[in-house]
């Protein structure tokens, strides 16, 4: 089977595995690289691109890791899944290895956070995470689920922990993908109306199990939240 053909083009360079990873990931939302299709051999990547094998290595890994390459032993990487096309047309592709990175990162600290919540949440402190949840109803009413609610959700549930640390990491976290949040957000408004109801329960869980106090249940929702997140931005089969 001959390689898929790969065309790389050296820009600005914050991070060169990252900066391989978008454009890999472009062409395969473009689907110049199809579902199917095998990458080029890393030496032969490593010269088209003019970067070492530890840089691709690294973006190959991250794209095993998010599902959207195979590697098979002794034949080679192969493109597994395709993103939905809009993510390209709303200009996501350079945001998306800094927001898949910063989700590792939540899904640990947020699921915490969730737990901290239902068992340390005031009164006060849950009305304001209902309150970020009516704002989330009302625009997936409207056919959307805008940045702005969304992350006051998630920065209030940090709030209710009590730890100040939570929050100002809360904020930071939220801060570092505005951007990519903008994105997604227009991603989902412009896709199939289950996205949207499907992004609002998921919230509905993480909210009914603070409100209930059930810290493992709050735990896990949030986890089965920011997982879908990812699969989300990689996996077009979710919008399906």
């Amino acid at each position: 089977m001959d390689s898929a053909p790969l065309v790389l083009s050296p820009g600005k360079r914050p991070r060169l595995s990252d900066q391989l990873y978008s454009q890999i990931l472009e062409q395969i939302v473009s689907g110049r690289l199809s579902e199917g299709s095998r990458l080029p051999p890393e030496k032969e990547i490593c010269e088209m691109f003019g970067v070492s094998r530890p840089v691709v290595r690294d973006a190959l890994l991250r794209l095993r890791s998010d599902g959207l390459v195979q590697s098979r032993q002794g034949s080679g990487t192969f493109i597994q899944r395709r993103p939905a096309k809009r993510l390209s047309d709303f200009g996501g592709m350079d945001q998306v290895p800094e927001f898949l990175r910063v989700l590792e990162l939540r899904m640990p600290v947020e699921s915490e956070a969730a737990r901290l919540a239902a068992e340390r949440r005031t009164a006060a402190q849950l009305r304001k995470i209902e309150d970020a949840h009516r704002q989330m109803e009302r625009d997936a009413e409207a056919g959307n689920i805008p940045a702005e609610p969304d992350a006051a959700f998630h920065n209030a549930i940090a709030a209710a922990t009590g730890n100040d640390k939570f929050l100002s990491l809360s904020r930071s976290i939220q801060s570092s993908i505005s951007s990519f949040r903008t994105v997604a957000s227009n991603v989902t408004r412009t896709g199939p109306r289950k996205r949207i109801v499907q992004v609002l329960s998921e919230h509905t869980m993480i909210l009914e199990a603070i409100q209930s106090r059930e810290t493992e249940a709050a735990r896990i929702a949030m986890m089965f939240h920011l997982e879908r997140a990812r699969r989300r931005v990689t996996d077009r089969s979710e919008d399906s």
